[in-house]
């Protein structure tokens, strides 16, 4: 009687650790390209190579570069990402949110 109160209390912790480490991940890719974008000019001197180079960061996301945006700010270089976030176990958790990381770099 117990044992289906057990399985959802751990495919909850489950599914939010994994969306806590996707947060995380996104927050660290977006950091090292604000970063990128104001040291690595070679790298990094077009929005769109600065866009590639965060999916790139995003390890383990899959993540296409259009799900970053870059622009200048007056505190330097930003990236900021939207990413829509569904739990694997959709018919216990039947929610869908959106993960936003952000980062600005002096220039």
């Amino acid at each position: 009687m117990v044992l289906p109160f057990l399985l959802l209390l751990l495919v909850g912790i489950v599914e939010f650790g994994r969306a806590i480490w996707t947060q995380s991940t996104l927050n660290s890719a977006v950091a090292a390209a604000a970063r990128c974008a104001s040291v690595n000019v070679n790298l990094c001197g077009a929005p769109a190579a600065t866009q590639s180079y965060a999916a790139s960061q995003a390890t383990g996301l899959n993540l296409d570069s259009t799900a970053f945006t870059v622009t200048v700010q007056p505190c330097g270089n930003q990236v900021a990402a939207n990413v829509p976030f569904t739990f694997v176990f959709d018919q216990l958790l039947p929610y869908a949110i959106t993960l936003t990381a952000q980062a600005c770099y002096p220039s």
